[in-house]
């Protein structure tokens, strides 16, 4: 079939087919990006935390509403994580400041030399007067885990000066790329006041409290720290036996509130329920965007229908004319689909485009990843598809037009 007399019947009558390239090229543009977007969210809420066997997991506040001075402060945190510990089912448990993905928490800027007047990224900062590589099952990929003698006590009218950390893969690559970060020296915050410590350990992943999308959410430090005296109470995070975690808490709260002398108000959370709150909003959105996806085909295949049913009407007497000079159907029906495959690659052009330029606007506003080519040529083969399919009755019932009728009609 020639391709010039369907561009020269196209270009008489312009209107209708820029339409339809318009609305295939701002629906491959915001198709393509929103999938992404949808993509990005999806590999997010499923990507581990770094604690194995998550489902085992939970932390529990304790607050004491008599909890005297510092020091009893301390032999209560001492007391309470004995108590724990020996109710059966606990696979192990920690003193711990904050958990991940619970979205509050403690951060610190951190730095690679003492001169530098920015830091060079921040961190999700984890203390614990406890090993977390075992409580946790975090994955030691790089030096060690803290020696006993490591571990320091710290009231809250003291100044905190860990001497040692263990850092994430993630923040460790960040700060020190290409090279191994084991037995470099990190300082919490810039300048004179910056506090020092020598990297131990590297683990392979922990995400932070605020567990960002980015590459952020996994740039964490731990120290070997206690802090007590700030408030009265603790935070605690506990192991269970696998299968047990559900009996572990109740038994946990109910041996805690019997070996406290004063009355306690405890708050018991899974690491189930923190990802879940985390990324509740990521989840919304995911499906927010698909439903826009399948609207948007939706609408771009109805106006496709629409023009091609329009333009079987307008066009009956040379349907007519063709079928009575020997056209056969499937002439028309090639016709009509080559017609609208033509004005489809144009609007799938200008989407490529417009996706592009879209893309880039996210990236410079909102920090997002770039747009893979993949999403592009994906969503040009689903419009022109899409554009096949929706033409196929209209383009059909033109074929089916009896010559006679045509022209008399017409």
């Amino acid at each position: 079939m020639e391709i010039r007399p369907i561009l020269s019947a196209l270009l008489r009558n312009k209107t209708g087919a820029i339409l339809v390239a318009l609305q295939v090229a701002l629906s491959l543009a915001i198709l393509a990006n929103a999938l992404h977007i949808v993509s990005e969210r999806r590999d997010a809420v499923a990507r581990p935390s770094g604690i194995a066997d998550e489902q085992s997991v939970f932390s529990i506040g304790v607050r004491n509403l008599s909890s005297g001075g510092p020091e009893q402060q301390l032999a209560t945190q001492k007391r309470e994580m004995e108590v724990i510990r020996a109710v059966p089912g606990v696979a192990a448990a920690a003193n711990v400041n904050q958990i991940p993905m619970s979205q509050s928490g403690w951060n610190n800027s951190v730095a690679i030399d003492r001169k530098q007047v920015d830091e060079s990224a921040g961190s999700s900062f984890y203390f614990s007067p406890d090993s977390l590589i075992k409580t946790w099952g975090l994955k030691l990929v790089e030096g060690r885990d803290f020696l006993p003698g490591e571990y320091i006590e710290v009231d809250d009218k003291t100044e905190p000066n860990p001497r040692v950390a263990i850092i994430t893969r993630a923040l460790a690559a960040k700060l020190w790329p290409g090279t191994a970060a084991t037995g470099k020296t990190m300082y919490f915050g810039t300048g004179e006041d910056a506090t020092e410590v020598r990297i131990v350990g590297i683990v392979e992943r922990l995400q932070t409290t605020s567990a960002e999308v980015t590459e952020r959410g996994e740039f964490s430090s731990i120290t070997p720290m206690r802090l007590y005296g700030a408030y009265p109470g603790a935070r605690y995070t506990v192991r269970a036996e696998p299968g047990q975690r559900e009996r572990v808490i109740r038994e946990v709260e109910a041996a805690l509130r019997k070996a406290s002398p004063n009355p306690v108000v405890l708050k018991s959370t899974t690491l189930d329920k923190y990802r879940k709150d985390r990324y509740r909003a990521d989840v919304a959105l995911s499906w927010m965007l698909v439903t826009v996806s399948v609207l948007l085909l939706l609408i771009t295949a109805s106006g496709i229908v629409g023009m091609a049913s329009l333009w079987v009407t307008q066009r009956r007497k040379q349907i007519g004319v063709r079928r009575a000079l020997g056209a056969r159907k499937i002439d028309i029906l090639r016709y009509f689909v080559t017609e609208n495959f033509m004005i489809t690659s144009g609007g799938v052009a200008g989407g490529v485009l417009l996706g592009v330029a879209l893309n880039q606007l996210l990236v410079s506003r909102l920090e997002m990843a770039r747009l893979p080519l993949e999403y592009l040529v994906a969503g040009g083969i689903v419009f022109w598809a899409l554009g096949v399919i929706a033409v196929y009755g209209p383009a059909w019932r033109a074929a089916s037009i009896s010559p006679a009728l045509a022209t008399r009609s017409a």
